[in-house]
């Protein structure tokens, strides 16, 4: 086992830096917390998105438990770029040292609707950033790329470009020895844009029904914060080619929407299964359990390719696939889960609390 690495006085470039966990990473690395990186790069194409985080970064005049603004104009900055041009990420690699790729197109249905797009941005996107280091021999120590429940026997095109970008990052640990290249795999993220739990917030204050696929359907549920402690994990201690999976809790979605009314009585509509979802999510695969191990609050699957592993001898930790539809939480349990994402889903889940004990 390699002795952990830390972000102290690291260069950092963050792809994809202006998405939800994006952002959160981001704030993340500037507290400090896993050593404070010298330098911070947000690289992503969206000027608007970069445009609020850099004025929301400048007005914050005093270090706080969340951040640490000392010097921190000079600590981050930001590229306007693509992952798809060469060009512009071969720039932003220039005199970095550790990478977390976080730039997708992660939207199930849109990728369905627009499939070569999701391939240009999650596929060329992660070849684009393993032929850079290997063929210009970059001295960057890590690279650590963000994938999804969704890659996991995947039946939709998000999914399928995702399990793809997975397999382009860990096998570029048999040609680029300088650089350790990892993965995180994880389910859906409370307060993440464009996930149900906001959407379920805006029904109930509009007084609107609330609309849930199937009344089967489940998912996992994770704090934006217990994402970024994923990919800090697996920064920090993984090997070359391994993926980390967070252990974490999953729920019915109709459960979820029950949860959050409180004592309101709104209707649920079950409106179908939207292109290319699944019911439920899978993590680790059945096929990839016999290589899957326990590393304190995670699961870590093993390179796929043989001789990327350390050892021959493994002793599994599970022995069925980490499904969703499994040990689904109650409403209880699920309530305190959902105040977990901070932010105005804590506010919400409060103003339940107290709406209930009236």
């Amino acid at each position: 086992m390699e002795k952990h690495r830390s972000l102290e006085n690291k260069r950092v470039l963050v792809t994809g830096g202006t998405g939800s966990l994006g952002q959160t990473l981001v704030n993340r690395l500037l507290s400090g917390r896993d050593g404070l990186p010298s330098k911070v790069v947000v690289f992503s194409r969206d000027e608007a998105k970069q445009h609020y985080m850099r004025l929301e970064h400048l007005e914050r005049k005093a270090a706080t438990d969340d951040i640490i603004y000392q010097n921190s104009q000079d600590r981050l900055a930001f590229r306007i770029g693509d992952v798809r041009d060469e060009s512009s990420l071969s720039a932003a690699l220039r005199d970095i040292d550790v990478v977390f790729h976080a730039a997708a197109l992660k939207q199930v249905p849109s990728c369905e609707y627009f499939p070569y797009e999701a391939v240009q941005t999650n596929i060329h996107g992660a070849e684009n950033l393993v032929k850079i280091i290997r063929d210009r021999s970059l001295p960057i120590e890590a690279v650590v790329g963000i994938s999804t429940d969704k890659a996991c026997k995947p039946i939709n095109v998000m999914g399928m470009t995702k399990a793809i970008q997975e397999r382009i990052l860990i096998e570029a640990n048999r040609d680029i020895p300088q650089t350790s290249f990892m993965c995180v795999r994880y389910g859906n993220v409370i307060a993440s844009r464009g996930s149900i739990v906001p959407l379920f917030v805006q029904q109930i204050k509009e007084g609107r029904p609330l609309t849930v696929t199937l009344p089967e359907m489940t998912r996992f549920l994770l704090s934006l914060e217990r994402a970024v402690d994923t990919v800090i994990a697996a920064f920090s201690e993984g090997q070359r080619g391994e993926t980390y999976v967070p252990k974490v809790k999953a729920a019915k979605i109709a459960d979820v929407a029950k949860a959050l009314m409180g004592n309101r009585e709104l209707p649920i509509t079950f409106n179908g299964i939207r292109p290319g979802e699944k019911v439920h999510e899978i993590m680790v695969s059945e096929e990839e359990c016999f290589r899957t191990i326990e590393r304190g609050d995670h699961y870590v699957i093993l390179p796929v390719l043989p001789e990327l592993r350390e050892t021959a001898e493994v002793k599994p930790a599970l022995t069925s696939e980490y499904s969703s539809k499994n040990d689904n939480i109650d409403i209880p349990e699920l309530l305190e889960l959902l105040r977990s994402a901070g932010g105005e889903i804590e506010q919400f889940i409060s103003e339940i609390s107290i709406s209930r004990s009236i």
